[in-house]
């Protein structure tokens, strides 16, 4: 018997596409989209502090990913989602596991474009991200607290791993819709073997 769930969860470093090709993924497939990052947020807003204190925070308070967790593993139970978390490959291990890659640099190039053209992005989005320098030390900043808090907690030695994945693709030079068309493209044969 197929156990396989219809679920796409998709991981990405920062800058990568995650949230668009989600998005569009969902879109295109009728599935409903969620978001680990749009969970952390209401989060953070709830305790009036920053996405970036928030994941400080949760380097010494458990409570915060276990929050996280339990949405994660309730969106586990459904059927036709399409969900970008971080995490998402071991919370649902049936689903179709998808990592979007880059490399800092052009990340960076890609975060400071999309400040520019969206400058009544509020700066809890994009944080103080106003130089390829800075974006690229938070992204730095980033990926360590997620490494030691994913060991701690989980005992996952590299959650960007692609051995956790199965499909990897790096974002560099392919357009957000051949992205989305892969992802669907292969999920679909995930799916049919």
């Amino acid at each position: 018997m197929n156990d396989k769930k219809h679920i796409i969860t998709i991981a990405g470093k920062l800058g990568s596409g995650k949230s668009s090709t989600a998005k569009n993924v969902a879109e295109i497939l009728g599935y409903t989209h969620y978001s680990t990052g749009d969970f952390m947020r209401s989060i953070a807003d709830k305790k009036g502090i920053s996405l970036g204190d928030l994941n400080i925070m949760g380097e010494t308070d458990p409570s915060i990913d276990k929050e996280l967790d339990d949405r994660n593993i309730e969106i586990g139970n459904m059927e036709n989602i399409v969900l970008d978390s971080r995490l998402g490959f071991h919370f649902i291990p049936k689903s179709f596991k998808v990592f979007l890659d880059l490399d800092p640099e052009t990340a960076s190039e890609r975060i400071l474009k999309d400040k520019e053209n969206n400058p009544n992005r509020s700066k809890e989005a994009t944080g103080s991200f106003d130089s390829k320098e800075s974006i690229i030390d938070k992204i730095t900043q980033r990926l360590t607290s997620e490494r030691k808090r994913y060991k701690d907690l989980y005992g996952i030695e590299n959650h960007t791993s692609p051995d956790n994945f199965d499909l990897v693709i790096n974002t560099k030079e392919i357009p957000l819709e051949e992205v989305s068309k892969k992802v669907i493209e292969e999920y679909n044969n995930w799916l049919n073997k």
